[in-house]
């Protein structure tokens, strides 16, 4: 059907011409209430996952490894709720800006890092150092959605330092 209508709107040779993303992109377009929908239902799943992550610490023996587990995942269900937003290309071109180029890099390197931190290193201690960049690398991503925040924050903290 599709087919028949690009042929009849004479965009045929248009449709070759496309790259994934943009094929992707269309297809997932969804309705605002949808969006929103989806982006409250995954924040809400992110936020449940990252308290139920603190509930298991202290569990004896397992309680660290599945509370790096439940943090990360639930700041994975977070970045990912506001896909739903503005749609996932354009989240993702976002999260590259040279503004939040350094950001995006450091969380997602220490998402991946608690991991293996807490699976394959099995050293603990690195991997709640993991989750604590995790949590600032965050912080720093999502005030960069405002502006002029973080030259405040910045100025903040050189006036504390002193």
């Amino acid at each position: 059907m599709d087919k028949l209508k690009s042929v009849l709107s004479g965009e045929e040779g248009r449709t070759q011409d496309r790259t994934v993303l943009e094929v992707a992109n269309e297809a997932s377009t969804l309705g605002w209430g949808t969006r929103m929908k989806g982006f409250v239902g995954c924040f809400v799943v992110g936020g449940v996952c990252t308290l139920l992550g603190v509930c298991v610490l202290f569990i004896p023996r397992i309680g660290i490894t599945l509370f790096i587990v439940f943090y990360t995942l639930g700041n994975i269900c977070a970045l990912c709720s506001t896909m739903f937003l503005m749609g996932p290309i354009k989240q993702l071109k976002r999260m590259c800006d040279k503004t939040r180029a350094l950001a995006t890099t450091i969380m997602l390197t220490c998402l991946v890092l608690t991991l293996c931190a807490a699976f394959w290193w099995k050293n603990f201690g690195l991997a709640l150092l993991f989750c604590i960049l995790q949590l600032l690398a965050f912080a720093w991503y999502g005030l960069s959605y405002i502006p002029y925040i973080r030259d405040a924050v910045l100025k903040l903290v050189a006036v504390c330092i002193k």
